[in-house]
């Protein structure tokens, strides 16, 4: 008889546990839903559909992807323009980050404060970095005024050339974000172990041969790390394009995030932006599926 009653109490406890924990994670589930899960769907839809910003939309089935890999003359040209954004700034901004942690050792005076100006250009507006290099890099900039009354060398129109704009981007933003993975190198450099670091000294490793055997392989997981949300980062890039050359010249640095701005906020072709949308995603995916399978052949996460 006693059993009874407390498998009844036991249950409802449970019950009033379960409905507790419901109501705690309920705003965030709510949030999740309004925010993610329902504006996924819609851009699904909108992919299949002819869905103008005003006016009446029709049923298009996979026409806007056909569109886009056939028709459009944007579209190729944005999807380039993505890819070798990514093949320059990715390793770029990775080696110049790896060598400014590995300069900032311990001995180094004073590299805390080393460390913050490195790090300034991540947290300052990307509004303001891009105004500023616009600023440098005109006819009537810095770069220009110094190269003409030092050297007495005219500097090409960087930003109105069709290679030098994408080089430019490149730069500013190598420049602009290689403090963040400079901080992921760093905290993985003091992590390593220093009797392995020890061992390998006294067995005669130096210099590049330090880094290369011994480094470099306890640094993997980091730089894989570093690498895929890199990768992740460029192929979405927009800000640094957009205010640089606004594309320009021609299409010559438009890359395929701006172009789906472009689509759906220029053009109103709301459904195509969500067809492009959709492509970019599914390449990011791809790209990173990629990573992770090949990460087993040289990531290595045992010291």
């Amino acid at each position: 008889m006693t059993a009874r009653p407390r498998r009844r109490r036991v249950s409802g406890l449970k019950k009033a546990e379960t409905r507790q924990a419901l109501g705690f994670i309920s705003p965030a589930l709510a949030g999740l839903a309004l925010f993610t899960v329902i504006p996924v769907v819609v851009s699904i839809v909108m992919s299949l559909h002819n869905w103008p910003a005003f006016g009446e939309r029709s049923f298009a089935g996979f026409d806007n992807y056909r569109n886009l890999f056939t028709q459009h003359p944007d579209f190729w040209p944005a999807l380039r323009n993505s890819a070798v954004f990514t093949l320059l700034y990715v390793p770029i901004n990775l080696v110049v980050a790896l060598a400014l942690a590995l300069s900032l050792s311990p001995r180094i005076r004073g590299r805390g404060a080393f460390r913050v100006l490195f790090f300034i250009p991540v947290v300052t507006p990307i509004v303001a970095n891009a105004l500023v290099w616009k600023m440098l890099l005109q006819p009537q900039g810095l770069f220009n005024g110094v190269s003409v009354s030092l050297f007495d060398i005219q500097l090409p129109n960087f930003l109105a050339h069709p290679q030098w704009a994408m080089i430019m981007v490149v730069v500013m933003s190598v420049w602009q974000g290689m403090g963040y993975n400079m901080l992921i190198f760093s905290a993985a450099l003091e992590q390593l172990p220093t009797s392995v670091v020890e061992a390998a000294r006294i067995d005669g490793a130096r210099g590049w041969r330090m880094i290369r055997s011994v480094v470099l392989p306890m640094l993997s997981p980091a730089i894989f790390f570093a690498t895929v949300m890199t990768i992740i980062t460029s192929l979405q890039v927009f800000a640094q394009p957009q205010l640089l050359t606004g594309g320009g010249p021609g299409n010559a640095t438009m890359p395929l995030v701006q172009f789906i701005y472009n689509q759906g906020f220029k053009f109103q072709d709301l459904g195509l932006a969500a067809s492009a949308a959709w492509v970019l995603f599914v390449l990011i995916i791809m790209v990173t599926a990629v990573q992770f399978k090949a990460q087993k052949r040289w990531v290595h996460y045992e010291h």
